[in-house]
């Protein structure tokens, strides 16, 4: 998590700055659903690699957007899944969806303007 010092003084900068790439955004889409376990995270996220995942997993969760349980099973099973911050995401996440479904809509229909 930023300590105060680390803040930016934009608050979209901030946003930004914990959920501006790709994978995390697609992550935290995933979770929306509820919990799910490493495997079948990297399996609906197409073209990522097992470190990059592993990373961004680890930074949201440092965030403390997520959270991580290992049940102590052999071999062991590790479960993510939104904190109560993670899940006040839920309506940015719902927007970007309605915008992005919005604007296939726009391009398939040719109304884009230039």
């Amino acid at each position: 998590m930023l300590t105060k010092e680390e803040l930016p003084a934009c608050p979209v900068a901030t946003t930004v700055g914990l959920i501006g790439n790709k994978w995390k955004l697609l992550i935290l889409r995933n979770l929306l659903t509820g919990t799910q376990r490493f495997g079948v995270l990297r399996k609906t996220l197409p073209g990522i690699s097992q470190k990059v995942l592993t990373d961004n997993l680890r930074q949201l969760e440092d965030d403390g957007i997520l959270t991580r349980t290992i049940y102590p099973e052999v071999p062991p099973r590790v479960e993510y899944s939104l904190t109560d911050l993670g899940n006040t995401m839920r309506p940015i996440l719902k927007a970007m969806e309605s915008w992005g479904l919005g604007y296939q809509e726009t391009v398939r229909n040719g109304d884009r303007k230039k």
